[in-house]
């Protein structure tokens, strides 16, 4: 019996849903101590950083600091007082030397500490907003996992995964679903380590073999330099540093000085003989001028410290900045077609053997970004590759060979998974792309044709996808990208979990093809759980106590999960924390990749309900709660390719009576949206006996003598030839 709005049970379903909604919002009360967390204004400005930081927390011993020096800055450590005052060591705030950003899109603030032999002290996360360590995971994961650092050398090459000591890699263990953190935030202790572990004199540059130079005695122009690539532009747009406006934030171009063809084009053949005899050996000078934007490459620090800190040279792992005396100024530049400059300079760069203009190098800007939420500003790296061409060196360019990216390794050490779960989803779209053989072989007696391949999608997608590659698409992966790319976007990052990226892309392109019914009724994890349970619980004698909701009362709660995806979009645009923490309303963390008894009582107990619930109801979170649906069956709305109707399907009900997703109205009409593409509808579609159109045509042509004979894609009987028979004769 099919309850109406008014039944009891319909009363304890609403009664139900008010209980889920009360428990997520009584989930979004707990939080970590980090996230979000305030941070004073001063502690990216004031030389006084200890005064703001608990600096003593990361370098054990110290019982004094001194103001921020170097650059990038970093803080020195003592223990003692006059006389006896020693250097413990060093801490440095992560950003202030490097802006990776995390999952979230925003960088981890981290404390850092290190003694003065080049060891790891302690590490202090100040705050973090990576979604999936605020309510998912507890925060003592990544204090555990920041502890592993402590007594590890900075020059050790540490990887999150298992040690190779025959290739010198030291492994860490990383936090379980929360993959792309840990791998953000090894590359940001590596960064800030080493950037401090070099200018301190722990960590010796790398030697690199000198540039031996081609003179063509050419002239060229500055168009064909820029076309060979001898010289370069660094455009950074307002966006980028959190501002508005038309134009470049700035634009810089830059380049090479000590080439000769290069240096005389620039400056004059007067200007670069003089520059020449300026330089000592192993210097380097290359050129920077200012052709648009209102910022200053200067900066202000070497007013205040004789430090540029605007600017920076990298090469490799070693970092150049300049002070005061590396500087020249530049007057003009004397290549024809050179535009017009608001600023301008030439940069000593005194390397020795560690700087070779033979290799390729980075030319950095360090701009400040203001954080639309906050308002508090941090600095952002913005970097541009420079190599001589190869026409300028003798000999040719040398043979680089780059270290694979942090990505690139990962999918490399999961190729088989990968090729793993690639070939599930391609398995899925194929069977699914030739249905239509499928649901010929079938009848409304016989499923298994279809339901064989979909059990054996949903028991892959649970078991393999979810419970163990913790492949469980979000919806706080949809607002954290939509948040990065307002802030900083990060392929690398992205492509860092390769399964959460390899099911997106499929997800995308088969919603456009086929809508999300693809994607949540074959393939999601936790949707493929809920109505594995159904089956499973119908299959052991408790199909008398399934039920379906009215229909009147789903047309009126599946707007739910429109409401819920659009809330937490709008809240994401004013407090992405905030929008998190409401996002617990999917109970996916807690399922697949947390663990059922591994949180707190609030959660236990909501992704329990909605897993009961779903014994009893078919998929009741996807159908009413999940934003994750909803945000999907947007564009499900130009999908290419839809379910096929015939035009007694406006009047006729079979196949509405039959849907488990209630995705047919009273008119026949398939609300794709809505639909999670079980094929129930499509297996009548084609069946003589169990379609009333296509029975009642059966049942005509055997009277009338007609052949039947295949059903064509239309769903009609296509005739042949009349045949008389006995019956008919009479």
């Amino acid at each position: 019996m099919i309850p109406t709005i008014d039944s009891p049970v319909a009363r304890a379903l609403m009664r139900y849903a008010a209980l889920m909604l009360l428990l997520a919002c009584l989930a979004t009360t707990a939080g970590a101590t980090s996230y979000e967390a305030h941070l004073p204004p001063e502690l990216s400005t004031s030389p006084r950083m200890c005064d703001y930081v608990p600096c003593a927390e990361v370098l054990p011993g110290a019982d004094s600091f001194s103001e921020r020096k170097g650059s990038p800055p970093y803080v020195e450590g003592y223990r003692g007082s006059g006389d006896g005052k020693k250097l413990v060591g060093y801490v440095m705030l992560s950003t202030d030397i490097t802006d990776l950003p995390a999952y979230s899109g925003k960088p981890v603030v981290t404390l850092i500490g290190m003694d003065a032999r080049g060891y790891f002290t302690g590490v202090k996360v100040l705050k973090h907003s990576e979604p999936i360590l605020l309510l998912g995971i507890p925060e003592q994961a990544l204090i555990d996992f920041n502890h592993q650092y402590v007594g590890k050398f900075v020059g050790d090459q540490l990887e999150i995964g298992q040690s190779r000591p025959d290739e010198h890699i030291v492994g860490l263990d990383a936090i379980t679903g929360a993959t792309v953190t840990v791998i953000a935030q090894n590359q940001v202790m590596l960064n800030s380590g080493m950037a401090v572990a070099k200018q301190v004199g722990i960590l010796k540059p790398t030697p690199r073999a000198a540039a031996k130079f081609v003179d063509s005695g050419a002239a060229p122009t500055w168009q064909q330099m820029v076309e060979e690539g001898s010289l370069q532009r660094l455009s950074v747009s307002p966006a980028e540093v959190g501002s508005s406006g038309a134009g470049p934030f700035i634009e810089l171009w830059f380049g090479y000085l000590n080439q000769p063809t290069l240096g005389r084009a620039i400056l004059g053949r007067s200007g670069y003989d003089r520059l020449m005899a300026d330089l000592k050996p192993g210097d380097h000078a290359i050129f920077v001028i200012r052709t648009a934007g209102g910022e200053s490459f200067k900066g202000s620090g070497f007013v205040r410290g004789g430090i540029y800190d605007r600017v920076q040279v990298r090469q490799g792992r070693d970092i150049f900045s300049f002070r005061d005396t590396d500087y020249l100024n530049l007057y003009g530049v004397a290549a024809p077609g050179a535009p017009a400059f608001t600023e301008s300079a030439i940069f000593i760069i005194h390397g020795g053997n560690a700087f070779s203009a033979a290799y390729p190098w980075q030319f950095v800007f360090l701009g400040n970004k203001t954080d639309r939420e906050t308002r508090t500003k941090t600095f952002v790296n913005f970097d541009r590759e420079y190599w001589l061409p190869a026409n300028y060196l003798q000999g040719g360019r040398p043979l680089v060979v780059k270290p694979d990216p942090t990505w690139l390794k990962i999918w490399k050490d999961r190729a088989g998974a990968i090729v793993a779960f690639t070939a599930l989803l391609l398995g899925v779209a194929v069977v699914y792309a030739n249905r239509d053989g499928l649901v010929r072989r079938s009848s409304h007696k016989n499923k298994w044709p279809v339901n064989g391949f979909k059990y054996v999608a949903w028991v892959i997608s649970i078991f393999f996808a979810g419970f163990g590659l913790l492949a469980q698409p979000s919806i706080t992966q949809v607002l954290t990208w939509f948040h990065s790319l307002l802030f900083q976007w990060k392929w690398e990052l992205f492509l860092s979990d390769p399964f959460i990226f390899i099911f997106w892309v499929f997800i995308i392109v088969t919603v456009f093809v086929w809508g999300r019914g693809l994607f949540c009724g074959w393939l999601c994890p936790f949707g493929s759980l809920t109505e594995l349970m159904y089956k499973v619980a119908r299959a052991l004698g408790l199909k008398r106590f399934q039920t379906m909701l009215p229909k009147r009362l789903h047309d009126r709660l599946k707007w739910v999960k429109y409401a819920v995806f659009i809330g937490l979009l709008a809240v994401s645009m004013f407090s992405m924390g905030l929008a998190e923490k409401l996002a617990e309303v999917e109970p996916f963390k807690t399922t697949i990749l947390v663990g059922l008894f591994k949180r707190s009582w609030p959660y236990t107990l909501f992704a329990g309900t909605l897993l009961g619930l779903s014994i009893f109801i078919e998929r009741p979170f996807c159908k009413y709660l999940c934003p994750l649906g909803a945000a999907l069956a947007m564009p499900t709305t130009f999908r290419w390719f839809g379910l096929k109707r015939k035009q007694e399907c406006d009047t006729c009900k079979a196949c509405a009576k039959g849907c488990g997703s209630l995705a047919i109205d009273r008119d026949g009409r398939i609300d794709q949206r809505e639909c999670l593409l079980c094929m129930d509808c499509m297996i009548l579609y084609y069946d003589q006996h169990g379609c009333p159109p296509l029975a009642q045509e059966r049942r005509r042509r055997t009277k009338s003598g007609l052949e039947m004979t295949r059903i064509g894609a239309d769903g009609y009987f296509i005739p042949i030839r009349q045949i008389p028979t006995q019956a008919a004769e009479k």
